[in-house]
């Protein structure tokens, strides 16, 4: 009974210490706490057993996630047309499965490998990065609150160029299991870890390619629940010109997802194709959010390229699951009608060619909303792109954690591909980021009105540009097959 009870406050322990590591995300960006809550996780799976190390895991992830995604339940409610209870209840329903992660790299530690250090500096910390990995792209993949992001300010996000997200946070996990060895000759890992990630943040990985320009982005803040009022359209479209009107100097100005609240045929000769003529006289370039319905009857979540540097087009191929498409369709009808969510049924656009366009002279990187959460998407844009582009609706989540977190993993993109990232969004955070990663201008949550900064193109690649995902992936495998093999006697602890 003492053993069980023992039990029980190591799992409600795990799962405070979970729920705090979402302190070390935006919009709070206390990232020291990461290393050490995936320290005190460490410490409880040491003399667990693989079934309880994957419990404690599993209750660590439940904290992250039901307080980090929480916001999820503010779109199935107000949007899904559920009420609020069961709204609650599919988001924790999520959270729970999304917990099952952390649960399952506790379990394979434990089960196939022996030995303190072991664990603690190889077989963790590969394990954590492994399934933090697999549910990037499992059932479509939901990268969110990986622990590399949270590390965008610390000495641990030099690694970003050299071996992306998924190399800062198994940084961030060998320092965590070096402070569960503090009394050993293993603690120096920890400054080395962060001193070498220092020396790389020090690297100039890429270089400027061409003359800079002026960008703006335009932001309108118009409430998700009232944007595709019919009602509505006028006045939108007035705002978005009217404020593209003053930015005479910007070479290239960017609108957000769906910014025109409306299928592009509906307005092609009315408003896009007149907009397209003056700005090309006056050479500069728009690229505008819209959504394009085809004769077939399919729709895509476009981005259409207007101005100088001629008309273009990019279909958001990486779509939401339960937002822009139902997967399993037949077999999920019910929840289909459950949630009436609107434009729902999204046709994904092509992908044998790379997501770029052609604004401001150069090759521009296009990524809508959600799709900037997937490294090693974003990278298919690169080297040839000389920037980013980024344009996206959070609206859908109100003011709350998520339109900080996903500005937190478009730094990341910045920085593992040394490349300057404009972020556009209908109700914030907009914002230009460097090719390091940093905030130079930010319109925040609720705001209306226009940003502009001077953008570097940028030419080169990072190793993680060349190797992508798989360069750690082969140290993690590495890793793995050493903690195995070396492992006392070779005999893994009971289940």
């Amino acid at each position: 009974m003492r053993l069980m009870e023992d039990f029980r406050a190591r799992l409600l322990l795990a799962f405070v210490v979970g729920g705090l590591c979402v302190l070390a995300f935006a919009p709070f960006s206390q990232g020291w706490i990461a290393p050490l809550s995936l320290a005190l996780l460490f410490f409880l799976w040491q003399q667990a057993s693989a079934f309880r190390a994957f419990l404690l895991g599993w209750a660590w992830g439940l904290g992250l996630m039901g307080f980090g995604v929480f916001w999820l339940h503010n779109s199935i409610a107000q949007f899904g047309g559920l009420n609020l209870s069961l709204a609650v209840f599919i988001t924790l329903l999520f959270a729970s499965f999304l917990a099952l992660f952390p649960g399952v790299a506790g379990w394979l530690a434990n089960r196939f490998v022996t030995g303190r250090s072991l664990r603690l500096l190889l077989a963790y910390p590969a394990c954590w990065v492994l399934v933090e990995w697999m549910r990037s792209w499992l059932l479509t993949g939901f990268p969110w609150l990986s622990i590399g992001y949270s590390q965008i300010d610390s000495a641990h996000a030099g690694y970003a160029p050299l071996l992306g997200v998924y190399g800062v946070s198994l940084a961030t996990a060998l320092a965590s299991g070096a402070l569960v060895l503090w009394r050993t000759p293993w603690i120096l890992l920890l400054p080395v870890v962060g001193l070498t990630g220092l020396g790389l943040k020090q690297i100039q990985w890429s270089l400027p390619a061409g003359a800079p320009f002026q960008a703006s982005l335009v932001q309108a803040s118009i409430p998700q629940e009232r944007k595709w009022l019919p009602s509505q359209l006028r006045p939108t479209l007035e705002f978005y010109v009217s404020e593209t009107e003053k930015l005479v100097h910007s070479r290239l100005t960017v609108w957000p997802e769906t910014a025109v609240p409306s299928f592009a045929d509906k307005v092609e000769k009315t408003f896009l194709q007149p907009l397209h003529e003056r700005l090309k006289k006056q050479r500069r370039d728009l690229l505008l959010g819209i959504p394009v319905l085809e004769e077939d009857g399919r729709y895509f979540n476009s981005m259409l390229a207007l101005g100088g540097s001629g008309r273009g087009r990019y279909d958001k191929r990486h779509l939401v699951p339960f937002g822009e498409f139902m997967p399993f369709a037949a077999l999920l009808q019910p929840l289909v009608r459950m949630l009436a969510i609107p434009m729902s049924s999204f046709s994904a656009g092509e992908t044998n060619k790379p997501p770029t366009l052609k604004l401001a002279g150069y090759t521009a990187g296009i990524s809508i909303c959600y799709e900037d959460a997937f490294p090693a998407e974003t990278v298919q844009a690169l080297p040839q792109a000389a920037f980013l582009v980024n344009a996206s609706n959070d609206a859908w989540f109100g003011n709350s954690l998520a339109p900080y977190q996903h500005l937190q993993m478009a730094r990341m993109r910045a920085l593992e591909n040394g490349r300057y990232l404009l972020r556009a969004t209908n109700t914030g955070i907009s914002a230009i980021i460097d090719e390091r990663g940093e905030l130079l201008k930010v319109l925040g949550w609720g705001q209306r009105g226009a940003i502009t900064e001077t953008v570097r193109p940028m030419t080169g690649s990072t190793p993680w540009m060349r190797g992508g995902n798989w360069s750690v992936l082969l140290l993690l495998v590495m890793m793995l097959v050493t903690a195995y093999f070396r492992s006392p006697g070779g005999a893994p602890s009971r289940p």
